[in-house]
């Protein structure tokens, strides 16, 4: 397999960059109230410096009511006063790149909150008029309207329609405080053009596309076909989107974990779904696309979108639309070899027509952590440590979520702290666990996140003291200097430029179940088995875990030959 990748001294940056995911409110809060912020992140530059990322993306910090954690925009072109100034956004960018580091932000596009200054004139204009037309305003179903206008559900669970006094309904595929767009009206990309170039002349180097493939809907906005259990595909269960909710269930081992199994995920998304994944969200994106090129310095979009299909993935990163679609396929595989193999295979051959590199990721704010996905524990910590030095010798870029890199595990936060929209609306235990504030130092909470007494804005648990980053940050073997030392490799010897730079050749006669890849000179080799397997030749240049002559289970190698 060969992706078709330009090699020369010119490559873009975004192409092999690894990026590393500040999920604002928990890196790092420099003022005391509990809450992380701008200034948090720009005082923990030379942290991610060190690391070795190329990038940061940072998830939202505009002005919002704060009932999505800032997934509920109510002012594109400023900073909430909970996370500093648009000062502060500019000193956080120009420092990024005083340390060389590339800055992302995050793009809400699909829906904003009531609160913003369209939805509020939208209430007050009434039925018909043009405020109105900005978002999905209809009449009800039944003799009286009263009856939302189609069977939709929102992501967060319960109907994804609002009924307001005047008796029109509008739709919010996620909380009812999120109302989405109509993005067949000019207006509404007029906006967000003006928004992209507004942060573009502050410095930004790229824009991370939330919900990027539910901005346009069916334009008859239909009921959607109802699966044999009475569900709709965009149901509360449904985690074919990002913002779906976790479930309780068995690990192989026995211990109970948060998680999205691979095979509800297929299970849903397989269906009718006429809100996402639409032809006309292209159009929206070859726009953006033309807008980016303007601009110097190799600004890039990347998008999350949840698609059906790798092919369908692909169609985001054709030529003229978004730079890079993360790969949520290889999150959602189950530890196994030939799942792993699959994965890579089917990724690169979409992607590899329309002359895109891959974008792999194994942990979010949306999804459970996956040293917790595999099962936890220290075999969880091993099996994460392994998939992680895996993903980094494949081709293309990858991103890190804020915490992976001190292998830290999903938080069972006490119900009467959750704060996820998903957990007030539905009892479900939502997405809190994994936005748990980051342990920096120290030996009992805040760890150093803050200079507030106590826990922070969601509570730390207590063991976390033997897993700050000041304590692993003095331990040859920790997690944090793991993820120093496979970085640097990755920088070092994985081939990004040259004539063979692209080139994966899975290895099948490794063993039933070794996932095994050779990259130019480089072997890589993944034990998902329960008995060591012998090594071939070549020396070792970085493993997850202890190796002496044989691989043991749950431990990735690099050889080089």
């Amino acid at each position: 397999m060969v992706l078709n990748d330009p090699t020369t001294s010119s490559r873009p940056w975004w192409r092999d960059a690894v990026t590393y995911q500040v999920y604002v409110r928990s890196f790092a809060d420099s003022n005391g109230d509990g809450v992380g912020d701008l200034q948090g992140i720009t005082a923990r530059l030379p942290y991610l410096q060190r690391l070795g990322v190329d990038a940061l993306w940072i998830t939202p910090f505009y002005p919002s009511p704060q009932h999505d954690h800032g997934y509920d925009v109510a002012d594109y072109r400023d900073v909430d006063p909970r996370f500093g100034s648009l000062d502060d956004a500019d000193r956080l960018v120009a420092r990024a790149h005083e340390l060389g580091l590339r800055v992302i932000v995050d793009l809400v596009p699909n829906h904003s909150s009531n609160e913003h200054e369209w939805f509020q004139a939208a209430l007050a204009a009434g039925p018909g008029s043009p405020e109105r037309a900005r978002y999905l305003f209809r009449d009800g179903r039944g003799p009286d309207g009263s009856e939302p206008p189609n069977n939709w559900h929102s992501v967060f669970g319960g109907p994804a329609w609002t009924r307001v006094e005047d008796g029109q309904w509008y739709l919010h595929l996620f909380d009812s405080s999120q109302p989405d767009f109509d993005w067949r009206n000019p207006e509404v990309g007029d906006m967000f053009e003006s928004v992209l170039r507004f942060w573009l002349d502050r410095g930004v180097d790229g824009f991370r596309i939330d919900v990027a493939h539910g901005l346009v809907k069916e334009e008859s906005l239909r009921d959607q076909e109802i699966g044999a259990d009475h569900m709709p595909g965009s149901g509360p269960a449904a985690p074919a989107d990002p913002h779906a909710e976790h479930h309780h269930v068995h690990t192989a081992e026995g211990e109970h974990a948060q998680l999205l199994t691979a095979q509800s995920m297929v299970e849903r998304r397989m269906r009718d779904e006429p809100m996402w994944d639409q032809p006309g969200v292209h159009e929206v994106y070859r726009r953006w696309r033309r807008v980016l090129e303007e601009y110097d310095g190799d600004k890039m979009l990347v998008a999350e979108a949840w698609t059906q299909t790798e092919e369908s993935m692909a169609r985001f990163v054709r030529p003229d639309e978004m730079h890079q679609a993360f790969n949520f396929s290889w999150l959602l595989a189950p530890w196994s070899a030939e799942s792993f193999a699959e994965v890579i295979r089917s990724t690169i051959a979409a992607v590899e027509p329309v002359g895109a590199s891959p974008t792999w990721v194994l942990s979010n704010h949306d999804v459970v952590r996956h040293v917790t996905r595999y099962g936890g524990g220290a075999q969880g910590l091993a099996r994460a440590r392994a998939a992680t030095l895996t993903m980094l010798a494949l081709p293309g870029s990858a991103y890190i979520y804020q915490g992976e890199e001190l292998g830290l595990e999903e938080v069972d936060v006490p119900p009467e702290s959750r704060q996820d929209p998903a957990w007030l609306r539905t009892g479900e235990v939502g997405r809190d666990g994994c936005r748990v504030p980051l342990p920096w130092g120290g030996t009992e909470p805040p760890f150093g996140f803050s200079l507030c007494q106590g826990q922070p804005w969601l509570p730390q648990p207590l063991e976390w003291a033997a897993v700050t980053a000041q304590v692993q940050a003095q331990d040859p073997d920790s997690t944090l200097d793991f993820y120093r030392r496979a970085l640097a490799a990755r920088r070092a010897l994985v081939p990004h430029e040259g004539e063979h730079a692209g080139e994966i050749d899975l290895l099948p006669d490794a063993g039933e179940h070794v996932l095994a890849f050779r990259r130019d000179h480089l072997t890589v080799l993944l034990n998902c088995g329960d008995t060591p397997v012998p090594l071939p030749d070549g020396e070792i240049v970085i493993a997850s875990g202890p190796v002496k002559g044989e691989l043991p289970p749950d431990t990735a190698v690099w050889l080089e030959l």
